[in-house]
């Protein structure tokens, strides 16, 4: 990565709402990390879950979502997307910056109640699509804008539902198209063109394919699994046309690299008061794209 200049402002306090796995392996430590943020408190409908995740960065720990609010400027969510749609549009009433997760919600009416509560607001919007802050994410995402792609094939499989700490019952219930497909949405999307419509087949819960028919009239297909026996996840993209293909494959990619770029992006996205390319809007965009794919 290259070198970013020194940061100047004060940190953003920032209040992260869950404490599981992904909120103490991620959240907590990116946003403790500093110099652009300062965790300043951790609220969790498990107050013993919270501690534990708040005792290791001195963070404070919520009695509840009100007082949160009243210890930080901008608020990170690490919950199931059901408890982020009910909860971010209060902060973002109260006027806090909002780091979401995805997808936004688990049904697009959710999502758009969230998405107009940030445009109501004002607040700052981003979102935590971890691979688009890597840079050999956006090399490739700035290398696929330039060719002329006819056809693309893309999956991303894990087995993180047959067990472990990501087994959760949202995800369980509603498969890897919400919990796999924002991601390779978002990237076929930037990649390729914009998706104009999309057609699913097959079970969420164990393997789904989608196909995406492109503004630009490119046809691309996601297989999407997290119920295949991997001990890595596989997440692939490849792109063809008149000239070479293009191929972007997530196996050498140190994820730890995401984590300063999304905490300095969204640390000057507060500052400056302005959301950028990766706000609720995209996100928003996503979900509709999900919904179409889940015929809802």
């Amino acid at each position: 990565m290259t070198e970013t200049a020194a940061w100047t402002h004060d940190p953003v306090r920032v209040g992260l709402v869950g404490a599981g796995p992904w909120a103490r392996a991620v959240h907590a430590r990116m946003l403790a990390a500093g110099p652009e943020t300062r965790l300043t408190a951790v609220w969790a409908r498990r107050t013993e879950a919270a501690r534990e995740t708040a005792a290791p960065h001195g963070a404070r720990v919520a009695a509840d979502f009100a007082e949160l609010l009243d210890h930080c400027e901008a608020v990170a969510f690490a919950v199931p997307p059901s408890v982020q749609a009910e909860l971010a549009p209060l902060a973002a009433a109260a006027g806090k910056a909002l780091l979401l997760e995805k997808p936004l919600a688990l049904d697009l009416a959710a999502a758009e109640r969230l998405v107009d509560a940030v445009d109501t607001a004002g607040v700052v919007s981003q979102l935590v699509l971890t691979k688009r802050y890597h840079p050999q994410t956006r090399r490739f995402i700035e290398e696929a804008r330039r060719l002329d792609v006819t056809g693309a094939r893309s999956c991303y499989l894990h087995g993180a539902f047959l067990g472990g700490d990501f087994a959760t019952s949202w995800r369980l219930e509603h498969g890897a198209l919400y919990d796999l497909g924002p991601h390779l949405l978002d990237l076929l999307d930037a990649a390729v063109g914009p998706v104009a419509d999309i057609r699913a087949t097959g079970d969420s819960r164990r393997w789904i394919e989608l196909t995406c028919t492109h503004e630009n009239g490119a046809i691309s297909q996601a297989s999407l699994s997290g119920s295949v026996a991997r001990e890595r996840a596989l997440t692939r993209v490849e792109l063809f046309g008149p000239g070479p293909e293009l191929v972007y494959d997530t196996a050498g990619i140190d994820h730890d690299e995401c984590w300063p770029v999304l905490r300095r992006e969204f640390a000057e996205a507060v500052r400056a008061g302005r959301s950028g390319e990766l706000d609720a809007h995209r996100g928003l965009r996503l979900q509709r794209l999900l919904a179409r794919a889940a015929g809802q």
